[in-house]
C-alpha cells in the first residue's frame, strides 16, 4: 500500500478533527455530543484513548500473517446498552480533567504524536490489535471512518463548528458501504449516509423509502 494512502485521508481526517476540538469554546464542552449519553468533553476524552490505541498498535508488530483488512477490521455489534465498563468510565475520567483546557491539551499532545507515528509508519508492516493482524496501512485507513464519525459526533449540537472535509466524508461513506457490502442511495449525502447508517439518527420517511431493503439492516454499529 502506497505511503500516500497512510498520510492522505488518515492525516486529513485526524488533523481536521483535532482542529475542530481545538476550536470548541470551553462552555461547549458541556454540550451533548452525537454519541448517545456522552457530552462533548466525554467524546474528547474518548479521542485521547483512541489516539493512545493508534500509538500502541503502530508499535505492536504481528507474529503471523494478516487476518483482517480495512473493512474486516470492524465488527458489527449490538447497539450499546450503557453497561460496558469502559463506556461508563469515560464520563468520570473526562470530568476528572476539570478545566477543558487540560483535556484539550492532552488530546493535542497525544493526538499530534499519533499523527506523526502514522506519517512514519510503513504501510506494509503487519500490526496486531483487537486480536487481529492487518497491514498498518489498512489499520490507518480503517480509522478514517472512526475519525469522520466522531467529527460528526463532535459538531452534532455545535452548528458553527467546522465540518469534516468533503474528501474524508466521501472516504468514510465508501468504507461504510464496504462494511455493509451494499451501496447507499446516491440521493443521500455522505453525511446523511454516515448518520443514518450508524444509527446516529433515524432516517426520514423519504430516506427510508430510498434505502429500501437496506433499512432492515440498519443501524450498522461498529465495534
Amino acid at each position: 500500500m502506497a505511503r500516500d494512502v497512510v498520510t492522505g485521508d488518515f492525516s486529513r481526517s485526524w488533523s481536521a478533527l483535532l482542529a475542530a476540538v481545538a476550536a470548541v469554546p470551553d462552555e461547549d464542552f458541556d454540550q451533548p455530543s452525537g454519541c448517545r449519553g456522552w457530552l462533548v468533553r466525554d467524546l474528547v476524552c474518548h479521542l485521547v484513548i483512541d489516539a493512545q490505541d493508534v500509538l500502541i498498535t503502530l508499535v505492536t508488530p504481528a507474529g503471523s500473517g494478516p487476518t483482517a483488512d480495512a473493512t474486516t477490521y470492524w465488527d458489527l455489534v449490538e447497539p450499546p446498552t450503557g453497561d460496558d465498563p469502559l463506556d461508563a468510565l469515560i464520563p468520570r475520567l473526562a470530568a476528572a480533567y476539570g478545566d477543558p483546557a487540560l483535556l484539550r491539551f492532552h488530546l493535542d499532545d497525544v493526538g499530534s504524536a499519533a499523527g506523526r507515528a502514522a506519517e512514519l509508519a510503513d504501510p506494509a508492516a503487519l500490526v496486531s490489535t483487537k486480536g487481529k493482524v492487518l497491514a498498518a496501512g489498512d489499520y490507518l485507513s480503517a480509522y478514517v471512518l472512526e475519525w469522520t464519525l466522531h467529527h460528526l459526533d463532535l459538531i452534532a449540537h455545535l452548528p458553527s463548528a467546522p465540518r469534516p472535509p468533503a474528501r474524508t466524508l466521501a472516504a468514510a461513506r465508501t468504507a461504510l458501504e464496504r462494511i455493509a457490502d451494499a451501496p447507499f442511495p446516491g440521493e443521500l449525502s455522505d453525511t446523511d449516509v454516515l448518520l443514518t447508517g450508524t444509527g446516529r439518527r433515524a432516517p426520514t420517511a423519504d430516506e427510508t423509502a430510498a434505502l429500501g431493503g437496506l433499512t432492515a439492516r440498519l443501524p450498522l454499529i461498529l465495534g
